[in-house]
């Protein structure tokens, strides 16, 4: 039993961290609620019925685990939007893992590809504002942004294993190894 909490462990507690701090917003507040959420899934791990399903289930825990947080402080701070969703997806769980580890890749990525990536794929911006943006021709800026996706689909792959459905849309992934320095 405790080498099932110790793999999920490893393979959640990063996302999970993420998860919490982007709703309460305060690192210390994150670790305790994490700590929470471990020993709730240590005290229930045997009530899980669909091994399946477990990604859901421990987020689904998460969640519950950040209302009670809330409702603990017993201010009259209404709730993060999103926390009253009755059901989570699994699916937007994952992208939202993989999401947040798009910024750190992209900062690794070479100057002139990280600027472009950056304006083209976090600001939003057209290529040709891109092309505008750092001076340079609009193929130059489409040939930036599209060399550093695929720079940042090496460094993902190569730290994780991702899996899609027949239409190419992410459904799961994996971190191939724990002591990965790059997600």
């Amino acid at each position: 039993m405790n080498e099932s909490i110790e793999r999920i462990w490893q393979s959640y507690h990063a996302g999970l961290r993420g998860f919490i701090r982007s709703r309460v917003g305060d690192e210390s507040a994150a670790d305790d609620i994490l700590q929470e959420v471990f020993l709730r899934i240590h005290a229930r791990i045997g009530s899980l019925e669909d091994g399946g399903r477990i990604k859901a289930w421990i987020y689904s825990i998460t969640r519950n685990a950040v209302v009670d947080h809330y409702r603990a402080r017993k201010t009259l701070e209404p709730l993060p939007e999103g926390l009253a969703a009755p059901e989570i997806d699994a699916n937007d769980l994952a992208r939202q893992d993989i999401e947040s580890c798009l910024l750190p890749l992209i900062e690794r990525l070479p100057d002139a590809y990280r600027q472009a990536l950056v304006l083209s794929e976090i600001d939003g911006l057209p290529q040709r504002q891109v092309a505008e943006r750092l001076g340079i021709s609009l193929s130059g800026a489409k040939s930036r942004v599209r060399r550093g996706r695929a720079m940042v689909k090496d460094l993902l792959s190569a730290c994780c294993r991702f899996e899609f459905d027949r239409r190419g849309t992410m459904v799961d992934y994996e971190v191939k190894d724990s002591g990965c320095e790059i997600c």
